[in-house]
């Protein structure tokens, strides 16, 4: 049985005091549950402090962001290799953010991928569609493009060391949540096409959802048989609501 994992993507929010707030109530009301993983992934001038805060206890860190480059002439970038040697597990790769504001293409993304899983990250590979390709009926063709980029490059046994978050784009930070049944859809498509290449890499790999998660619709969509979680946006930013999606989890 597939754990599941509760990721707080923290986006650009967050404070040295209110960070540390935020953490020691995430771990302090953690449940006592060994299905549940919980991940956080503050902005990067936090990272080393967020570390240091959930050292020895359940609670993971990663980024939000990281270089498809290990070192070099790269102004304000990240390279995975400095996030691992801080002490993150976890990078997100892909995120609609990230593709629609800054330009990243599926093979921008499928590099970043890559570069993630060789320095030791565990990458969080986000893919979805838009509002427009939704009601063209265009869901499963984005996203087997988008997941088609990556499996080129690093084939499927890499997602053995991965996780995937499906958010469509027209449910982040609008109010909108896809029902259950239509994150069920989309998901079971995804862990099919992993099945196509491997039945045991598909069976073990975590699918999140990232559309607007929150306390009230938590136990609704991770009680669908492919949901393996969440990729929580603005709920991650108090702990009670956080943890609300974890407890709901827990309870599944």
């Amino acid at each position: 049985m597939r754990n599941i994992l509760v990721a707080g993507n923290w986006k650009m929010n967050g404070d040295t005091v209110g960070n540390a707030e935020l953490v020691a109530g995430i771990i302090a009301g953690a449940p006592d549950s060994d299905r549940v993983e919980l991940l956080v992934c503050p902005p990067y001038p936090y990272l080393g402090a967020v570390v240091a805060a959930t050292a020895g206890s359940k609670v993971a860190v990663g980024s939000q962001n990281v270089s498809e480059h290990e070192k070099g002439a790269f102004t304000g970038e990240v390279a995975p290799g400095m996030l691992r040697d801080i002490g993150c597990e976890y990078a997100i790769v892909g995120h609609s953010e990230r593709r629609t504001l800054y330009g990243e293409s599926s093979d921008d993304v499928a590099a970043k991928f890559k570069a993630a899983l060789d320095a030791g990250l565990k990458p969080v590979l986000c893919v979805g569609e838009t509002l427009d390709e939704r009601q063209a009926e265009k869901t499963e063709a984005v996203v087997d493009e988008q997941l088609k980029a990556v499996l080129d490059l690093v084939g499927v046994a890499a997602f053995a060391n991965a996780v995937v978050a499906y958010e469509p784009v027209w449910a982040i930070g609008t109010g909108m949540t896809a029902t259950p049944e239509q994150a069920q859809d989309v998901h079971a498509h995804i862990r099919q096409l992993f099945a196509g290449h491997d039945a045991n890499v598909a069976e073990g790999l975590q699918i999140l959802y990232g559309g607007s998660m929150k306390g009230e619709n938590a136990a609704g969509l991770l009680a669908k048989p492919d949901i393996d979680g969440g990729l929580i946006g603005g709920a991650s930013l108090k702990a009670p609501d956080f943890l609300a999606i974890a407890n709901a989890a827990a309870q599944g």
